[in-house]
């Protein structure tokens, strides 16, 4: 007796399934396609020429990497096909073991893409350098002669911006102008870490560093509001350094500098000193004023009057340094490190010996006796009970030897 078992036709539930498979796939795509939506492509299709020649050097890196990358993806997935185990028709040769023609096809394209990125990185390098003054508008205009560039000095702080206009006298913190088309000098540094100035519509990236003078020259060739930002941590303030770059006529220009003399105060030394603290999301604000000087004494970390500047230390150092009363009379000037510990906004874990700071940690590391000023800067330099008698260093302790006061010692 034979029995027949029944099996139900598979092909045609694979087919229903792999059908409703693909009617789902452009409903799958839409989160996709939504999150896509919210993206600017700003660098892209940037509003300056700097910026603009820089996406283009990026495009034509990618092409050419891609002139490259291309073919070995699909000759791969040819070779992968044409030589599978189930195709009967291909040859297969297991004594082939080279090919002259292959060879130079696979080393002379690569060879020649790496030339001509060579090439164009190096004249984009030297013809991008933010140091160097514009020589053109856009692709079709040339400077005119006898145009005077916008001087525009940024500096970088806890957590904001501030630009200063020497041509126009004012300052102004998160919000940033230029007229269109006419070039722009930038001079940058920062008050404490180091920073990045970075207007992706206007041009690439440039650090902002403490006692550091930095350039960018750039122009802006369309009227709009974009943003700018820090594009480097700098702590916990970063995610809300972000300011505001207007590109603007001559007129409207001329009516935002009218309005930030109309509308701003005095941004005198007092009002510098408590600009300087750290702050978090602070508001666009005018100046009609800023006290002479300001940005070189930031650039020489000397914004307050007791404070020697970083080129007066320079030239002491070149005269062989400072000795005796005026070498201590020189190094309470020179106490950067602990402006912030006077204020009360030092961080937590910030220690500095030659400022006679002492670590706040509470937690000693492992191997290492324990010291009486541990988390107590009050104490600093105070010697132990048990610790009396056994050196005569300064700062003695039983966790050993402080470091001493170095500079122009």
């Amino acid at each position: 007796m034979t029995s027949t078992i029944h099996r139900p036709d598979r092909t045609d539930t694979a087919t229903r399934r792999g059908g409703r498979g693909r009617r789902l796939l452009p409903l799958l795509a839409l989160p996709l396609l939504t999150l896509l939506g919210g993206c600017n492509f700003v660098v892209l299709h940037p509003a300056g020429y700097v910026a603009e020649q820089q996406r283009n050097l990026v495009l034509a890196a990618t092409g050419l990497m891609l002139l490259i990358i291309v073919p070995v993806i699909a000759f791969t997935l040819i070779f992968a096909w044409r030589y599978r185990a189930t195709n009967e028709d291909a040859v297969y040769d297991p004594e082939w073991h080279h090919s002259t023609q292959l060879e130079v096809l696979i080393w002379t394209a690569p060879l020649m893409i790496i030339i001509a990125l060579g090439a164009l990185t190096w004249i984009g390098t030297h013809t991008l350098d933010p140091f160097r003054p514009l020589s053109k508008i856009d692709p079709k205009r040339d400077v005119p002669a006898g145009t005077v560039p916008l001087e525009v000095e940024a500096v970088a702080m806890d957590w904001k911006w501030l630009f200063l206009y020497p041509q126009y006298g004012i300052a102004t913190v998160n919000e940033l102008a230029a007229p269109v088309d006419r070039p722009i000098r930038f001079k940058i540094t920062a008050t404490d870490v180091m920073n990045t100035f970075y207007v992706p519509t206007l041009a690439g990236m440039v650090y902002a560093m403490p006692g550091m003078q930095t350039q960018l020259h750039a122009v802006i060739n369309r009227e709009g509001a974009y943003e700018g930002r820090s594009a480097h941590y700098s702590g916990a303030g970063f995610s809300n350094m972000f300011f505001k770059f207007h590109g603007l006529t001559n007129e409207g220009f001329d009516k935002w500098v009218a309005k930030a003399k109309a509308e701003g105060g005095e941004l005198t030394q007092e009002a510098y000193l408590k600009l300087e603290e750290p702050s978090e999301a602070e508001p666009a604000r005018f100046y009609k004023a800023y006290m002479k000087g300001l940005y070189d004494r930031i650039i020489g970390m000397c914004p307050r009057p007791d404070q020697m500047c970083v080129g007066e230390m320079v030239k002491i150092d070149a005269q062989g340094g400072a000795h005796g009363a005026e070498a201590a009379e020189n190094y309470k000037r020179l106490q950067y490190d602990n402006r912030l510990a006077e204020r009360g906004v030092e961080a937590p874990g910030a220690t500095a010996p030659a400022s006679e700071t002492a670590p706040h940690g509470q937690t000693q590391p492992q191997g290492m006796k324990p010291r009486p000023d541990m988390g107590n800067p009050d104490v600093r330099g105070q010697k132990s009970p048990d610790s009396q008698g056994k050196g005569s260093g300064e700062g003695q302790s039983e966790g050993g030897q402080i470091a001493p006061k170095q500079l122009n010692q």
